[in-house]
Order: C-alpha cells, then structure tokens, then sequence
C-alpha cells in the first residue's frame, strides 16, 4: 500500500523506530533508516527490510544535526515522500538542581525531542513542495496532552510542542498537499518504560491504565504505516491515541 514511497524515520534503532521501520518496509516504502551512534544496528535493521532504503547518521543533539540528516537522506534517495520524527530522549531534573543542570537537561530535550523535528519539518517542507506534496509523522506523547511529572516536565513540553507544530503545518501547508499527523502513545514497552520500571516499579507505570499493559511497540509501527497510506488524507492535523485509554479527551 505504500510502494513508490520513501519515508525517513530518526531514531529508527530504538524499538518503536524498528516497530515503524518494518510496518512501512513490509508495506512496500522503501526506508531511510536514521541512527545516532548504532550504525551496525541500522545496518542489520536495513537488511531485515530485505536492504530497501538507506542507512544515514547523524546526531540530533547538535544543532546541525537535523538540517545535516535531511542532506544526506536527499543525497541518498532523491525524493523523500514522508517523514517520522520519532527520535526522543526522556531526562530527569529536579527543580532543586543547579541552575546549570536544570538549563542543560531542558536544552538538551527541547533539542533532540522537539527542535531537530523542527529543523527536519522545514527542509521537508521546502522538499515536498518541489514535488507536489508529502507527509509527516511525529512521535508525541500522552505526557503532552495531560501534563507530566515534574522531575521530567522538559519531556512532556517537548512533545506538547510537537503536537502544536503538527496542527501548524496541517493548517498552514494542507492546501499544499503536505499533510501531518501526530501519535500520542502513553507507556510503550520500550528500553525507556524499562528503565522506569526498574525504578519505580511496574505498578506504577501501568497505574491509570484500564486495559492493564503497555502498548507493544509493533502498535505504534502498524499505526504509523496506516498513516501514511494515501487514503488517509483526511488524518491531516490529527492527534491519535494511543494510551490504552489512560487519557480521555
């Protein structure tokens, strides 16, 4: 259902970056796969998709990151039809942290959560328009919608702006055919719910949760894939769901 188009995906390595790697490889797009440190992982993954796409390397915590990412996925492939800004980071601070660690955790996530996918969403802008249209993908969250905890109140701003840079393109460069649409998982299965678990307990991060579990990252790719079909359109400026009815709006 996605044959002719070529999607990049950044964080591509971590489990819902595979999980929507290979949604859209077994649909027919063929992939940019994006890794920050884990090239032989972007590597393996690529050929898991039977080597249809291409591996780019960058890192999105530097400011040139991004602009940098879309270059080389443009110099590898040409023309890009769609975009997943998936890579995020989830960092804990205090508010009784120095001032200097507190400025350091919030630049450091408002920068790869949130304005590499800005930097991104420009050149795919000005791209699509030199070929009549395209979409883009990006990886919310349920902490964007409902607020967050306060030692990580940098990760639910992050992807509270997200979700508003969505709306912004789906209003503004609809009319141009470039179409957007936000996910908002809440918990996923992931080395980052684990790592929460660990210290926290899993109680604590399935509390609130009325289906008892996590989403399993192949959720989140399955989505992700249905989103970029063509017919799917009318998703432009959508925010969907996915918290297992953790969050109700």
């Amino acid at each position: 259902m996605l044959a002719g188009q070529t999607i990049l995906v950044t964080g591509a390595t971590g489990a819902i970056g595979q999980a929507i790697c290979r949604s859209l490889g077994t649909e027919g797009a063929r992939v940019v796969v994006h890794c920050g440190r884990n090239r032989a992982g972007a590597e393996a993954l690529l050929e898991s998709l039977g080597g249809q796409g291409s591996v780019v390397a960058a890192d999105l915590s530097r400011p040139e990151g991004a602009t940098a990412l879309w270059d080389a996925a443009e110099a590898a492939e040409g023309r890009i039809t769609g975009l997943v800004n998936n890579a995020g980071i989830r960092s804990e601070v205090s508010v009784n942290a120095p001032l200097a660690d507190w400025q350091a955790v919030w630049e450091r996530e408002m920068r790869v959560n949130f304005l590499s996918a800005v930097d991104l969403t420009r050149a795919a802008i000005l791209h699509f328009r030199a070929y009549g249209g395209g979409r883009i993908v990006n990886m919310a969250s349920r902490a964007g919608q409902r607020g967050y905890a306060s030692n990580a109140m940098a990760y639910g701003a992050s992807k509270a702006a997200l979700i508003n840079l969505t709306k912004s393109v789906a209003q503004s460069h609809g009319a141009e055919g470039i179409t957007a649409v936000a996910l908002a998982p809440g918990w996923v299965r992931t080395e980052m719910a684990e790592a929460f678990i660990a210290e926290h307990g899993e109680a604590a991060a399935l509390n609130g949760i009325p289906i008892g579990r996590m989403a399993a990252p192949g959720e989140i790719g399955e989505l992700v894939a249905f989103c970029f079909r063509p017919s799917q359109a009318s998703l432009n400026g959508a925010v969907l769901d996915v918290n297992g009815g953790s969050y109700l709006r």
